[in-house]
């Protein structure tokens, strides 16, 4: 039983639980033992409460004799990354401080996800605090590529998806300010959706500190999955008012664009001399969008926004950089705005420290990008991006982050503008769905983003499902 079960989707297997095809305590135990067996040379679930979620399971399997009323992940078991408050079992977000951790209360959207009726087993890796594209801390070690061990799984949410690639768990639930849900997507080979920002209340993650209320600028929580209907399934359980919108705020997000492929505009932004991709990526998502014009979609490979990746790339890195300035003493970002270095390193010390004048003047400019995106997509549905411009990069812990390099297109690059093609999205708060399109020649995944309208997440969800199936749906690692 347990062999066909690792590798269904969170609505099949919430399907066959309603049904009595199969138990949520079947589910759970089959999910369980593929962990014990095989996450030892990745390690990617690092919390278990197999106790709880038996119990659990066994209420969700009376729930359903009784006939009770049950939510769409009905006795569905899960793992949700360690940034994210769980109550009652162990929280640390990867920092030694939190080590051991238990919080009283959950996260919102882990409330969201148990009132849908989700069975929480356990929990996986991360970088501290949430702080990297790569997962590894001192409390757990790292989590290793579920297609070559040498090589990350992506980060921030970097457990969660090699969870997933592993059949570990059905559904995950990530988080976004620079990437995190985005970059491991296309790492690991799942699928994952940073959502419109605002529309995910996300109260309750760590960093900040436990009891922390302020939701940072660019930060959303969102679903990470292995199908299209997964993603969908995820965003409506999450989506909602926050704590303060709750008395009289509700949302009603716009169903897709099209009712079929036929109907959609797509612009293709493919390549960059700001972040140019390797020509093994190049070709995967050149394949990708020929693939959705070939089934009658219309796509044009010169779509852009009237800005360039350039400035988008340095406005987002300076917003991101002043939104995690929060955990610096004032004496060291005192230091950091004077660093007058002409490094990588020098340049993200002065993006952690900058002035308000300065954070209102890239607000600005991030507005203007906005626009310029409302305007684009007054023609055009979606438009594809990559997510990075190589495969996984071999693992590389040396510190200090900034001061790293990264090698792709046949040269070293900083550290972060690796991470460059997340800017026209996270940076103007839009909706991004990341697809796998293929392996390399080494059998590395590789994602594709579509980037859709502020508030339009369905229609990017919509156009994933159709490329999914085009493409041939997630790889799956030989475990």
């Amino acid at each position: 039983m347990g062999d066909d079960l690792h590798y269904q989707a969170a609505a099949e297997l919430a399907g066959r639980i309603r049904a009595k095809e199969v138990s949520s305590r079947e589910v759970l135990d089959a999910l369980l033992d593929r962990v014990a067996t095989l996450d030892g040379p990745i390690n990617s679930v690092v919390t278990i409460d197999a106790e709880r979620a038996r119990s659990e399971a066994a209420a969700a399997d009376e729930a359903v004799a009784h006939g009770e009323p049950i939510g769409p992940l009905h006795g569905v078991p899960i793992t949700i990354k360690d940034s994210w408050q769980t109550a009652g079992m162990r929280t640390t977000s990867g920092a030694p401080e939190l080590a051991e951790f238990v919080p009283e209360i959950d996260a919102w959207p882990v409330t969201a996800l148990r009132q849908a009726g989700a069975v929480i087993f356990g929990k996986t890796n991360l970088p501290i605090y949430a702080g990297d594209f790569q997962s590894y801390n001192e409390v757990f070690g790292s989590t290793n590529n579920p297609f070559d061990a040498s090589r990350t799984p992506g980060g921030s949410s970097g457990g969660s998806a090699a969870a997933l690639a592993c059949g570990f768990t059905p559904f995950e639930l990530g988080s976004d300010i620079g990437g995190s849900i985005r970059l491991p997507a296309h790492m690991s080979g799942v699928m994952g959706h940073k959502p419109s920002y605002g529309i995910v209340p996300a109260h309750g993650q760590i960093p900040g500190p436990p009891g922390t209320l302020t939701q940072a600028d660019l930060a959303v929580a969102g679903p990470m999955a292995r199908s299209a209907a997964d993603l969908e399934l995820g965003l409506t359980v999450l989506a909602g008012p926050d704590r303060w919108n709750k008395p009289a705020w509700r949302l009603e997000l716009p169903p897709p664009r099209s009712a079929d492929l036929a109907g959609y505009r797509i612009g293709a932004w493919l390549d960059d001399d700001r972040c140019p991709v390797e020509p093994e990526v190049g070709t995967l998502l050149e394949r990708a969008a020929a693939a959705l014009s070939a089934e009658g979609a219309r796509v044009d490979t010169q779509v852009r926004p009237a800005f360039s990746l350039e400035k988008a790339a340095d406005t987002f890195f300076t917003l991101l950089h002043a939104a995690l300035s929060g955990g610096f003493p004032l004496e060291a970002l005192e230091r950091m705005a004077g660093d007058d270095g002409d490094t990588p390193l020098a340049l993200t010390r002065r993006r952690t420290a900058i002035r308000h004048r300065e954070w209102l003047s890239a607000n600005e400019r991030r507005l203007q990008m906005r626009l310029r995106w409302e305007e684009l997509f007054a023609d055009w549905d979606a438009v594809l991006l990559p997510v990075m411009p190589c495969p996984a990069i071999p693992h590389d812990h040396t510190e200090p982050i900034a001061g790293r390099t990264v090698r792709f297109s046949g040269r070293d690059w900083p550290y972060w503008d690796a991470a460059t093609w997340m800017a026209p999205a996270g940076l103007c708060y839009l909706p991004a769905t990341v697809v796998p399109v293929g392996v390399t020649a080494l059998g590395l995944p590789v994602g594709i983003q579509i980037v859709g309208p502020y508030l339009h997440d369905r229609t990017t969800i919509d156009i994933a499902g159709y490329l999914t199936a085009l493409v041939g749906g997630c790889p799956r690692p030989a475990t």
